[in-house]
């Protein structure tokens, strides 16, 4: 009797061994299999927060200005009356979108940039051709004709101009000429919104007024300033005049 008792209870203990040994197999199995995938994310996060971290904060650096030689390769001469200058500023948003597998995968480097630039227009004095300027001596009159006048130069002020955060995912790789495309973007953007601000109508303005007490400066009493697309056609014989 007492044998059959102790192989009913080792029966009884077997059977609750096995009963805790799946509870441990259904929680802990998955609990371990839970802390790996996290340790897997955690360690994918810091391997991108690693590269994220500026290069300022892993190492001290010095700029050094090596001295080069420069060559000049082109000369030019000018003439030319610069007349009304604009100041804009723009941020610019460029993005390189790239993708991988086929289009499985999609990712960008990308640069935004604060710029600001100086849109100088004028009429470039040089192209002023024989006849252009008349004068009449007895009556103390001289008229001139004026060429177009037109943007002289959109340049991107340096001191003001900064990348204000450049991002580059994981799988996308490092355009070396992004900024660069970035800034004659700006420079592009910038000298066209100038257009459309009026700086050719303010320049014209500047440019006959500036010419027109030059001249009588000289000594003329009436100066009559005409541009190459205002001068007048046979019906009508009309004329920019300044007094």
């Amino acid at each position: 009797m007492r044998e059959y008792t102790r192989a009913v209870n080792q029966m009884q203990h077997t059977a609750a061994f096995r009963g805790v040994s799946w509870w441990l197999r259904v929680l802990v199995l998955p609990a371990i299999a839970l802390l790996a995938f996290v340790a897997g994310i955690a360690a994918t996060w810091g391997y991108v927060a690693l590269r994220r971290v500026p290069e300022v904060a892993l190492r001290t650096t010095t700029s050094e200005l090596r001295n080069t030689t420069a060559v000049v390769t082109a000369l030019r001469d000018l003439a030319v009356l610069e007349t009304a200058t604009y100041h804009v500023e723009r941020v610019i948003d460029l993005r390189d979108k790239q993708s991988q597998l086929f289009g499985l995968f999609e990712s960008e480097d990308s640069v935004l940039l604060v710029a600001a630039a100086d849109v100088v227009a004028g009429v470039d004095l040089g192209s002023l051709r024989e006849g252009d300027v008349s004068v009449d001596q007895e009556r103390r009159r001289a008229t001139i004709v004026l060429p177009q006048p037109s943007v002289i130069w959109a340049r991107l002020d340096n001191d003001s101009t900064y990348v204000h955060s450049r991002n580059t995912d994981v799988l996308a790789l490092r355009a070396r000429t992004l900024e660069t495309r970035a800034r004659q973007a700006a420079e592009q953007t910038m000298r066209d919104a100038a257009l459309s601000a009026g700086i050719l109508g303010r320049a014209r303005q500047n440019a006959a007024r500036t010419i027109q007490t030059l001249v009588q400066a000289l000594g003329f009493a009436e100066v009559q300033v005409v541009f190459e697309s205002e001068l007048p056609s046979p019906e009508q014989p009309s004329a920019v005049q300044l007094r």
